[in-house]
């Protein structure tokens, strides 16, 4: 338990701020491409070393598939059509490998659904190197993510160097989806890109604000699902899936916060017409 929720808080500290600029730009469909890139990576590494072989093979395909969509969107070739093409070939070419090994059912599922609770700790030191990497390609372009995430026109107007600011943001959420499937699953890593940021939308409106918000929530609802893994496992003996109860806890996170500002929004509303 110590271990996933510390793999956990360090996976926070760095979708906070990803996942601010996924959300603020309209990257979720990219990124889903993204977490598909990564699928045969994990399954090429672990088929040739095992649990060792995870992250070698997981940073090398989805790097690579980052720095392609950002190249195919930069000429011309429409966002999606470049992400739907990464996606289905990526995610094929990953079910094909994994297909010739004799556990088919066991290895999809630990690869798709995450493993949690088995996290080593002696995992947690590549986990944060890798993080670390992606928090840094974010804050070395800090100003420039923040300029063209609000006037995407106006950053490349100035000179702004859309192509580095573009390469420096899906590297960075290539190295959070590799180092969040190996825990969470590759399948529900899209909820870490994509949750926290709509959450700290709803709680605050500058850009600060946002991030930190997103890396509390991010921090709650992993302590929260893996709280409630655990207290449920043990009342019916049977293991849940960690991953999976963390983004549920953050899903239904989220649809409080969203419920609150409309509650907050409506009575602010009522306020201002209120003579």
């Amino acid at each position: 338990m110590t271990t996933a929720l510390a793999a956990m808080i360090l996976i926070s500290l760095a979708a906070g701020p990803i996942s601010t600029f996924v959300n603020l730009r309209g990257l979720e469909f990219m990124s889903d491409g993204l977490i598909h890139a990564a699928f045969p990576g994990i399954v090429v590494g672990y088929v040739v070393g095992g649990t060792e072989g995870l992250y070698p093979g997981a940073v090398a395909t989805t790097v690579l598939a980052a720095v392609l969509l950002t190249l195919m969107t930069r000429r011309k070739v429409t966002s999606d059509a470049a992400t739907a093409t990464v996606l289905t070939s990526a995610f094929g070419i990953g079910v094909i490998v994994v297909s010739r090994e004799s556990d088919y059912a066991g290895q999809v599922q630990e690869l798709l659904f995450g493993r949690l609770f088995t996290v080593q700790p002696s995992e947690l030191l590549p986990l944060g190197a890798t993080l670390a990497v992606a928090l840094a390609l974010v804050g070395i372009t800090w100003r420039r993510q923040v300029f063209r995430a609000f006037d995407a026109a106006g950053a490349t107007a100035a000179g702004g160097r859309a192509l580095l600011t573009d390469l420096s943001l899906t590297v960075a959420i290539a190295l959070v989806v590799v180092a969040a499937s190996n825990s969470v699953g590759n399948l529900l890593v899209l909820a870490i890109l994509i949750l926290p940021g709509a959450a700290g939308r709803l709680i605050s409106r500058r850009i600060e604000g946002i991030v930190l918000a997103a890396i509390t929530f991010t921090a709650l609802a992993a302590w929260w699902g893996l709280w409630a893994a655990f207290s449920i496992s043990l009342s019916v003996s049977s293991l849940l899936p960690g991953g999976a109860t963390v983004v549920l806890a953050m899903t239904i996170g989220y649809l409080v916060l969203v419920g609150a500002r409309i509650l907050v929004d409506g009575w602010t509303r009522r306020r201002a017409v209120t003579p």
